[in-house]
Parts: C-alpha cells; structure tokens; sequence
C-alpha cells in the first residue's frame, strides 16, 4: 500500500465532508429559519450543532495535518503562493466558522426554552441568526477557493 495515497485519500475524503457537512448542515438550518414550527427549527439545530461535533470537527483538524503531510511528502515549499494563499484562506474561514458553532448552540438553546416556556423566540433569535448566515459565506466561499487552489496550484 502506498501511504501518499492513503493520506491524499484521507485529505480529499476530510476536504468533501467539511464541506459537503457544511453546506448540508446550513440549508437545513437556513430552511428551518421559515418555519413556525418550534419543533422543526429545534430538530435542526440540536442536529446542526451534533453534525458540527461529529463530523465537521475531526475534518477541520485532519485537513491541515495531512495537507501538511502532503506538502512535506512531495517536496513542495511551504512558502508557495498557492499554498500561502491556501494557510490565509482556510484560517479566515475558520475565524469565520467559530462563532457560527456558537450561534448554533445559542439558537438551539433558545428554541429549546420557547418550546419548554410555551413562548415565542426571542429578538436575539433572529439578530444571531443573520450573523449565523452572513458568516456562512465568507467559509463556504473560502472552502470554494482552496479547492481551486489545490487542484489549480497557481504560481
């Protein structure tokens, strides 16, 4: 068995979870938003925040270290634009992805005592959750833009 091999394949299997989970997790979420439904909206976001735990956050920290295994393995330097360009990309989307795990725990611990109160959510619900989803962006597009680096390797 070739070990580059298995790493890459670890690198690209990690790469497509945390963004397949990504943008599975936020529409679910994004399309609970429009519900009136408390119980709908609690579904979806105690699932958001388990999602996040389980599968999101060993794909975060299993990216760099076998991106960096990868550089180390073929002889790149660390210091290439595509790959700088990769470091600042994929920090700015996780400064990004940080408070929204926040949010989403936030979220769901108010839906949670609406639906235990009987009560409608409150002001804080809908402020948290624009910034949930302007947040959102700026990660999903980071996400976007390290594939193309890596597959593109740009001088």
């Amino acid at each position: 068995m070739d070990i580059y091999l298995i790493v890459k394949t670890i690198h690209i299997i990690s790469a497509t979870i945390l963004f397949g989970t990504g943008m599975g997790i936020a529409f679910f979420m994004f399309c609970s938003h429009f519900s009136d439904n408390l119980f709908q909206k609690y579904y979806a976001a105690k699932n958001t925040v388990l999602a996040d735990y389980i599968f999101t956050l060993p794909a975060v920290i299993i990216q760099p270290i076998s991106g960096i295994w990868l550089i180390m393995e073929m002889g790149y330097d660390y210091f290439e634009f595509w790959l700088l360009a990769t470091y600042i990309i994929y920090i700015v989307a996780g400064i990004c992805w940080s408070p929204v795990v926040w949010i989403q725990i936030e979220l769901k611990k108010m839906i949670a005592i609406a639906i235990k109160d009987k009560t409608e959510l409150p002001q804080r619900y809908d402020r948290l959750f624009r910034i949930w989803f302007l947040l959102g962006w700026p990660a999903f597009i980071g996400l976007v833009a390290v594939f193309f680096l890596m597959v593109f390797k740009p001088v």
